[in-house]
């Protein structure tokens, strides 16, 4: 799986992404991610990114010109073009299901706005889809990027141990994740439940089904009307 992530913070976005689980499969060639700082590619001669908006308005506005030729130097050179992100607050909340979906494009852009964003015509040219990590409003792009290389990325081959790490765990199947327990079998007065220590496997699958469903019906139950459960 290819990354390549168009910011003017590469800096920040490389550090947070070479860290822990994400970082290990970096340096093991399980994913690729690369970070392009837009300002290298600006065609004023004091690098400016950004411009006033037509219309008036505050804040200022990241111009097309370094956009689309950062764009242009990434995309050169290859046979199909990569499916292109936009991280803002008006796309489509991102999601496990979408997370599933953008790893198997193979190679995606992330473009990660700034300011007050970025000019229309040339996210009209370049990017597929708009996609937003909450219903709230960042500084820029740089953090949602990371959540959606983060998340897409335990999806991929060889970074995590084995499948079932990602294939059982919350929102995968619409559920939120059943509890879990570690050793020591008793702390602060309270045992794990009897069930996880008998090794009767149908036994602990049906409980944590169950869990899993009075969790989602507490927590989350506008999730548990999109499932087929009896009452």
């Amino acid at each position: 799986m290819k990354f390549d992530i168009m910011t003017l913070f590469p800096e920040m976005v490389d550090s947070i992404l070479s860290e822990s689980i994400i970082g290990r499969a970096r340096s093991a060639g399980k994913i690729q991610i690369k970070c392009h700082n837009i300002r290298d590619y600006s065609e004023d001669k004091h690098n400016r990114v950004d411009d006033t908006p037509y219309g008036g308005g505050m804040g200022m506005l990241m111009s097309p010109v370094p956009v689309y030729n950062c764009y242009q130097a990434i995309t050169a050179g290859r046979d199909t073009k990569p499916h292109t992100v936009y991280l803002s607050p008006k796309g489509a909340v991102f999601s496990q299901k979408k997370a599933y979906e953008l790893r198997d494009k193979g190679e995606i852009v992330l473009l990660c706005g700034h300011y007050e964003g970025i000019d229309q015509r040339v996210l009209d040219e370049i990017v597929d889809e708009e996609i937003s990590i909450g219903d709230y409003v960042l500084t820029g792009g740089e953090l949602a990027a990371a959540v959606v290389v983060d998340c897409v990325s335990r999806l991929c081959d060889g970074v995590l141990s084995d499948s079932e790490c990602y294939e059982n765990e919350t929102f995968t199947d619409g559920l939120l994740e059943y509890p879990q327990y570690t050793r020591p079998v008793e702390w602060h007065g309270v045992r794990v439940p009897e069930v996880l220590l008998s090794g009767h496997h149908a036994n602990i699958e049906a409980w944590r089904r169950q869990k899993s469903i009075e969790l989602t019906q507490k927590m989350r139950p506008d999730l548990l009307r999109k499932q087929d459960v009896s009452e």
